[in-house]
């Protein structure tokens, strides 16, 4: 038996894959990140299944308690927030399951920050606008590499995506700027991305900040900042046609 990580998706219970549908669905142990993952993605799991909250556990625990399902023969899913990949905390998962000489599967999900570009219904990647994401958090309890400061990536201009920060929004806005951002850059701030109690904040870095306080949001939000929100934009190539490529001559 094998431990099955599953990306939730960004809270849309609809939004977790078909896979991940189906290997929650069959659980009969699932441990999930309570305290970020809709609860209303448990109603696909079957009656009698036994679910743990992570938010109430520490890695010990977790791992107890995956080791215990997989002895016991059971199917033992692991729901994590959004996709895994990002900020999911997985490498101490899969290292502490490896001591014990337990296998695992991975099935990704919809991160946050693909939520959130939806409710927005903006491309990060705006041609001759910006072509490059950089998806990064300011440090707090958890440090960030100093060649990973807000200023040195805020020198590029490019589209980024904030995680884990929206409770200090003015020092993160101040080190933009500082970066090299202009004030007049657009930024939002995108609440429960997804999730039907979703907020959308829109603005600039010189007015943001109190539009952020004013709705309360101080966790659970990303910060969307860079020209691919403003109004400026380019068609791509791909469509074009005078462009001629592979297929279309």
């Amino acid at each position: 038996m094998k431990i099955h990580f599953v990306g939730a998706g960004p809270g849309d219970k609809e939004l977790i894959t078909l896979k991940g549908y189906k290997l929650l669905s069959e659980a009969d142990v699932v441990i999930y990140a309570g305290s970020l993952v809709n609860p209303e993605i448990l109603d696909y799991c079957k009656e009698g299944c036994e679910i743990h909250n992570s938010a109430y556990m520490n890695l010990g625990e977790i791992i107890d308690v995956m080791e215990k399902g997989v002895k016991e023969g059971k199917c033992v899913v692991r729901l994590q927030t959004g996709d895994f990949s990002i900020y999911g905390s997985i490498r101490e998962q899969v290292e502490e399951l490896a001591k014990r000489g337990i296998g695992y599967t991975c099935t990704p999900g919809v991160s946050s920050f693909l939520g959130a570009s939806s409710a927005l219904g903006v491309e990060y990647t705006v041609p001759e606008i910006s072509q490059s994401l950089i998806i990064t958090r300011m440090e707090g309890r958890t440090p960030v590499p100093p060649k990973e400061s807000i200023e040195s990536f805020a020198t590029h201009q490019t589209s980024m995506v904030i995680f884990l920060s929206v409770q200090e929004i003015d020092k993160v806005v101040k080190r933009l700027i500082d970066g090299g951002y202009s004030e007049t850059t657009p930024i939002a701030v995108v609440y429960k991305a997804t999730w039907k109690n979703q907020k959308i904040v829109k603005g600039t870095l010189k007015d943001i900040v109190p539009k952020v306080k004013e709705e309360g949001i101080n966790k659970t939000a990303l910060i969307m900042v860079g020209n691919f929100l403003g109004e400026e934009y380019n068609y791509s190539k791909l469509y074009d046609k005078d462009f001629k490529h592979e297929y279309r001559k």
